[in-house]
Protein backbone atom coordinates (compact mmCIF):
# COMPACT_ATOMS: atom_id res chain seq x y z
CA UNK A 1 0.00 0.00 0.00
CA UNK A 2 2.38 2.15 0.28
CA UNK A 3 4.14 1.59 -2.87
CA UNK A 4 0.54 3.07 -4.39
CA UNK A 5 0.54 6.26 -1.54
CA UNK A 6 4.15 7.12 -3.05
CA UNK A 7 3.03 6.53 -6.80
CA UNK A 8 0.11 8.89 -6.54
CA UNK A 9 1.17 11.61 -3.69
CA UNK A 10 4.87 11.99 -5.04
CA UNK A 11 5.36 10.74 -8.42
CA UNK A 12 2.05 11.10 -9.88
CA UNK A 13 1.99 15.04 -8.58
CA UNK A 14 5.28 15.85 -9.80
CA UNK A 15 4.46 14.22 -13.33
CA UNK A 16 1.27 16.57 -13.60
CA UNK A 17 3.27 19.45 -11.89
CA UNK A 18 6.11 19.42 -14.83
CA UNK A 19 3.70 19.22 -17.34
CA UNK A 20 3.85 21.94 -19.56
CA UNK A 21 -0.65 23.05 -19.68
CA UNK A 22 -1.79 25.30 -21.07
CA UNK A 23 -3.69 28.21 -19.53
CA UNK A 24 -6.37 28.01 -22.77
CA UNK A 25 -7.12 25.88 -25.93
CA UNK A 26 -5.24 28.54 -28.00
CA UNK A 27 -2.56 28.57 -25.55
CA UNK A 28 -1.64 24.56 -27.06
CA UNK A 29 0.05 26.73 -30.55
CA UNK A 30 2.25 28.62 -27.91
CA UNK A 31 4.16 25.26 -26.78
CA UNK A 32 6.82 24.02 -28.71
CA UNK A 33 7.68 20.88 -30.16
CA UNK A 34 9.56 19.39 -27.15
CA UNK A 35 6.55 20.55 -25.06
CA UNK A 36 3.67 18.72 -27.22
CA UNK A 37 6.02 15.61 -26.96
CA UNK A 38 5.62 15.39 -23.40
CA UNK A 39 1.99 16.22 -23.00
CA UNK A 40 1.45 13.52 -25.77
CA UNK A 41 1.17 10.77 -23.38
CA UNK A 42 -0.82 12.06 -20.68
CA UNK A 43 -3.82 13.36 -23.22
CA UNK A 44 -3.41 9.26 -24.44
CA UNK A 45 -4.59 8.40 -21.01
CA UNK A 46 -7.30 10.96 -20.73
CA UNK A 47 -8.30 9.42 -23.44
CA UNK A 48 -8.07 6.25 -22.97
CA UNK A 49 -9.85 6.27 -19.82
CA UNK A 50 -12.61 7.92 -21.27
CA UNK A 51 -13.12 5.46 -24.08
CA UNK A 52 -12.58 2.67 -21.33
CA UNK A 53 -15.48 4.39 -19.49
CA UNK A 54 -17.87 5.18 -22.61
CA UNK A 55 -17.45 1.39 -23.38
CA UNK A 56 -18.61 0.03 -19.71
CA UNK A 57 -21.44 2.64 -19.46
CA UNK A 58 -22.56 2.54 -22.82
CA UNK A 59 -25.92 0.80 -23.26
CA UNK A 60 -25.93 -2.61 -25.16
CA UNK A 61 -28.88 -2.64 -28.01
CA UNK A 62 -29.23 -6.46 -28.94
CA UNK A 63 -30.85 -7.28 -32.71
CA UNK A 64 -33.01 -9.51 -30.50
CA UNK A 65 -34.44 -7.99 -28.03
CA UNK A 66 -36.65 -10.79 -26.98
CA UNK A 67 -37.45 -13.48 -29.19
CA UNK A 68 -36.50 -17.15 -28.06
CA UNK A 69 -33.95 -16.12 -25.81
CA UNK A 70 -33.86 -19.76 -24.27
CA UNK A 71 -32.81 -20.86 -27.03
CA UNK A 72 -28.71 -21.23 -28.31
CA UNK A 73 -30.25 -19.92 -32.13
CA UNK A 74 -33.31 -18.88 -33.57
CA UNK A 75 -34.58 -20.87 -36.16
CA UNK A 76 -38.06 -20.76 -37.87
CA UNK A 77 -38.59 -23.44 -40.87
CA UNK A 78 -41.98 -23.17 -43.27
CA UNK A 79 -42.91 -25.20 -46.64
CA UNK A 80 -43.31 -23.26 -49.72
CA UNK A 81 -46.89 -25.11 -49.72
CA UNK A 82 -47.58 -23.48 -46.17
CA UNK A 83 -47.39 -20.05 -46.99
CA UNK A 84 -50.27 -17.73 -48.81
CA UNK A 85 -50.18 -15.79 -52.12
CA UNK A 86 -47.82 -13.28 -50.55
CA UNK A 87 -46.09 -13.82 -46.78
CA UNK A 88 -43.81 -11.05 -45.38
CA UNK A 89 -41.15 -12.14 -43.02
CA UNK A 90 -39.68 -9.69 -40.05
CA UNK A 91 -36.13 -8.75 -39.85
CA UNK A 92 -36.19 -6.23 -37.42
CA UNK A 93 -37.09 -8.60 -34.84
CA UNK A 94 -39.86 -6.58 -32.84
CA UNK A 95 -42.62 -8.14 -34.63
CA UNK A 96 -45.25 -9.92 -32.03
CA UNK A 97 -45.90 -12.32 -35.03
CA UNK A 98 -42.32 -12.88 -35.20
CA UNK A 99 -41.12 -14.37 -37.51
CA UNK A 100 -44.07 -12.99 -39.66
CA UNK A 101 -44.08 -9.01 -40.20
CA UNK A 102 -46.46 -7.27 -37.99
CA UNK A 103 -45.42 -4.02 -39.08
CA UNK A 104 -43.44 -3.18 -35.93
CA UNK A 105 -40.54 -1.81 -38.02
CA UNK A 106 -42.86 1.16 -39.05
CA UNK A 107 -42.19 2.55 -35.53
CA UNK A 108 -38.87 0.78 -34.80
CA UNK A 109 -37.08 2.76 -37.66
CA UNK A 110 -39.15 6.13 -36.46
CA UNK A 111 -36.98 5.40 -33.42
CA UNK A 112 -33.91 4.51 -34.05
CA UNK A 113 -33.71 6.46 -37.95
CA UNK A 114 -33.12 3.06 -39.82
CA UNK A 115 -35.06 1.74 -42.97
CA UNK A 116 -35.10 -2.07 -42.25
CA UNK A 117 -38.25 -3.62 -43.62
CA UNK A 118 -39.51 -7.00 -44.00
CA UNK A 119 -38.57 -9.84 -46.62
CA UNK A 120 -41.35 -10.74 -48.65
CA UNK A 121 -41.97 -13.90 -50.02
CA UNK A 122 -44.39 -14.05 -53.42
CA UNK A 123 -45.85 -17.24 -55.32
CA UNK A 124 -45.93 -16.87 -58.68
Amino acid sequence: MEFSSNLVKVHLANYLANLPLPNSFLGIFKLGGKDILKLIPFYATIGGVCYLSYRVVKPRHPVNPCIKKESPKVVDGYDIEELGESTAFCRCWRSSKFPLCDGAHNKYNIEQKDNVGPLIIKKK
